[in-house]
């Protein structure tokens, strides 16, 4: 019977169980408790030891005088805490290093001459592992952010969607723009004319807030903020109307500024 042939998954679908992270972590505090390990341990070149910030030579150092731990569960807490900041180090490096691998590129570097700072043999080797390297700084928002898969093909479609992710967003903030461009001149109506809107409780209440962020409106939250505020002052007045049967504004100017408050913000 022969055997059934194994289908290897697209390269750039993310991995099904994605790899584990270390993350962020306190690498300083961490290597301030493996220090009092040493000095609780009496340990005599303690002194030399690196300084808590410098993390490649205090781990150098915890690996060279492991011995001086005589309690079995020193020992135990320090190796993987060492285990543990050797893995962080190698995410950070990851990302410093691609880092460095785009700063190149932007100083119009050859892929050829990073094959050798990347210890590689050919330039597709360099483009390749710079890839993989980006991977490190890359996310997933389909899977909860997860890191990206470490393939040429998955940075490349991870790079792609941010791509168009950022597209949507500046189209967004540029409709958002366009719609404020419209909306405050007919706030400042609104705020213009209050007297002459009806002074119901909810009314005023918009109204003041309006007021509040009219004057420094100028990031695309408070662009939503203000529109949110017209709208209500619209609702409110149209509920005036609908409770009293009479008119929400009560002069010309007022008549005028409701109007076209209701346009916009029906649209």
């Amino acid at each position: 019977m022969p055997r059934p042939v194994r289908k290897s998954a697209p390269p750039t679908k993310p991995l099904l169980k994605p790899p584990v992270r270390v993350g962020t972590l306190d690498s300083v505090a961490l290597i301030g408790q493996l220090r009092h390990l040493h000095e609780q341990a009496e340990d005599q070149n303690v002194a030399k030891m690196p300084a808590d910030e410098e993390l490649f030579g205090a781990l150098l150092y915890l690996e060279a005088n492991a011995g001086a731990l005589k309690n079995q569960e020193a020992r135990r807490t320090s190796a993987i805490t060492r285990v543990k900041l050797w893995e962080y180090l190698r995410e950070q490096a990851d990302v410093h290093q691609a880092a460095a691998v785009e700063d190149s590129r932007a100083a119009n570097v050859e892929w050829a001459a990073l094959a050798e700072p990347l210890a590689v043999n050919t330039p597709s080797a360099a483009y390749n592992k710079a890839k993989r390297l980006r991977a490190a700084t890359l996310t997933d928002p389909e899977r909860g952010d997860r890191p990206v898969r470490r393939t040429p093909e998955a940075v490349l479609e991870a790079e792609r969607q941010a791509v168009v992710r950022a597209a949507a967003e500046r189209r967004a903030q540029n409709e958002a723009a366009r719609r404020h461009a419209l909306l405050a001149p007919v706030a400042q109506r609104l705020l213009e004319h209050r007297v002459g809107l009806d002074d119901d409780d909810e009314v005023t209440f918009w109204l003041d807030q309006i007021a509040a962020v009219l004057p420094n409106c100028q990031t695309p939250t408070q662009f939503v903020s203000l529109e949110t505020y017209v709208l209500a002052v619209v609702r409110e007045l149209r509920k005036v109307e609908r409770t009293t049967a009479r008119p929400a504004a009560t002069t010309v100017d007022a008549q005028l500024a409701y109007a076209a408050a209701d346009r916009l913000v029906t649209r």
